[in-house]
């Protein structure tokens, strides 16, 4: 009876949490040139606005992942949960860039700690046979999240101002603590007893910060200074963990488990190449096409409502087909829906663009959901948080790479002026560069899907 109703409530708040963090993200990015507006920002500056929240994400990710596997992973998602929800108040009051800054990075440790956990505890709460089956039931639901963004973000911005977005995240927030705390049983700590590696967790933690504010400073030498010490540094922690009694990642589990390893490069790869779309066509549809935040997200709704739509029958899918070939194939789709937009001008028809989210959106539902099923199967129980959060490394990972991408280039084409009808050639021939660029990854990024291997399920052996 208690495993029955632990799956109810498990497949009610992971869903819930799952909602939320893509729900802020996608409706930020709608909110983007009313925040420069207010607080006279430019174009890179804005992309602060995101890259701040991702950037406090990943330096705390894997560290509050191998946290949860030790402590508690119902703890963990718990607290995090709590800090969200009060960072996202406190963001509602910024009086200015600096202080919104400040608690978007609060807001990036509290996600952090709802990626690391939710889908461990989804994963230890069903058995394999269902797993596709629930993982897609939560892709569907941060997809939910990405289509509500754009729209009610616009609707919200242009009616009660931007501060609105991070409002309507708390009646979520504490639905989600109030079923945690109250109807959630069991806590999941099956590395209890080991030791957090400190010293790991600081090492991977700096270099982070110094790889991606390195650059945003590009192509300036301190930025390349910058971002060769960060390289360096990710380096120095993966040597660092080899020889940790109790490190926060295993390194076998990228040099012993080819699904593993492999499946996390393909996340990595994706969201490198996808995450930055929705930033720079809100930019596009609003400072070249002359849209109100609304229409803007009216129109990039089409990209997730497709997720939406399809991510459970993919995820239904990757319980019976390999997800080898599913991931693939969506990846493929991607590189597909990405060729017309390096072609997007002043007199782009907007079914043009919707056409073409349509086919990313396709390509992100039959990637998501089979990849993530194959990287949680492919590890033993003692591992689904530290998998997790992997996972969420390489997804957060790769939108900070999408997102200083784009910033390294509008920087280098445009610098931190606001994006004026005087800027708008630079812009666009900014927005051509970053597709061009993205369709390569995705392309590279088919291979890295099928050099995985077969999935197995049987843990580290893979």
């Amino acid at each position: 009876m208690l495993d029955s109703t632990n799956k109810k409530v498990a497949l009610i708040i992971a869903p819930l949490a799952s909602f939320l963090t893509p729900f802020m993200s996608s409706s930020i990015n709608i909110a983007l040139p009313s925040i420069g507006e207010e607080f006279s920002a430019g174009a890179v500056l804005l992309g602060w606005v995101a890259t701040s929240y991702l950037l406090s994400s990943v330096m705390f990710l894997i560290p509050l992942g191998k946290s949860a596997d030790i402590y508690g992973r119902k703890k963990v998602f718990a607290y995090g949960t709590v800090l969200y929800t009060a960072s996202s108040l406190l963001c509602v009051f910024s009086t200015t860039i600096v202080y919104l800054l400040i608690f978007r990075i609060l807001q990036g440790i509290g996600g952090a700690m709802i990626y690391g956990t939710c889908i461990a505890i989804l994963t230890s709460v069903f058995p394999p046979q269902d797993r596709g089956r629930v993982l897609g039931i939560t892709a569907a639901a941060t997809y939910l999240g990405l289509s509500a963004g754009p729209i009610l973000g616009g609707v919200l911005t242009q009616y009660f101002g931007w501060r609105s977005i991070f409002l309507i995240n708390i009646p979520f927030g504490l639905l989600v603590i109030y079923l945690v705390f109250t109807k959630l049983k069991g806590e999941w700590a099956e590395a209890e007893g080991e030791k957090l590696d400190l010293a790991g967790s600081l090492i991977f933690s700096a270099a982070i910060i110094a790889l991606m504010y390195g650059l945003s400073l590009i192509p300036s030498r301190q930025g390349i200074r910058l971002s060769l010490a960060g390289t360096a540094g990710i380096v120095f922690f993966i040597l660092w963990e080899k020889r940790s009694a109790h490190p926060i990642l295993n390194i076998d589990l990228f040099t012993k488990n080819r699904v593993f390893a492999f499946s996390n490069l393909a996340a990595l790869i994706n969201y490198s190449a996808t995450y930055a779309i929705g930033f720079i066509l809100s930019l596009y549809l609003q400072y070249i096409k002359g849209f109100d935040p609304k229409s803007a997200g009216l129109l990039l709704i089409a990209q997730p409502i497709i997720m939406s739509f399809f991510s459970p029958l993919s995820g239904r899918l990757s319980d019976k087909i390999d997800p080898k070939i599913l991931a693939s194939a969506g990846m493929g789709l991607i590189s597909v829906g990405l060729v017309p937009l390096v072609y997007l001008n002043a007199e782009t028809s907007p079914l043009f663009i919707i056409c073409s989210l349509m086919v990313l959106g396709l390509g992100f539902a039959f990637f998501s959901s089979p990849n993530t099923n194959a990287i949680m199967s492919s590890v033993e129980n003692i591992f689904y948080g530290i998998a997790s959060a992997t996972l969420a490394t390489m997804r957060l990972v790769g939108q900070l790479l999408s997102m200083g991408l784009v910033m390294l280039i509008l920087n280098i084409n445009i610098g931190n002026e606001q994006v004026t009808p005087a800027y708008h050639g630079p812009f666009l021939l900014s927005l051509k560069i970053v597709f061009v660029i993205f369709i390569i990854l995705c392309f590279c990024g088919v291979f890295a899907s099928l050099a995985r291997g077969k999935s197995n399920k049987k843990g580290l052996a893979g």
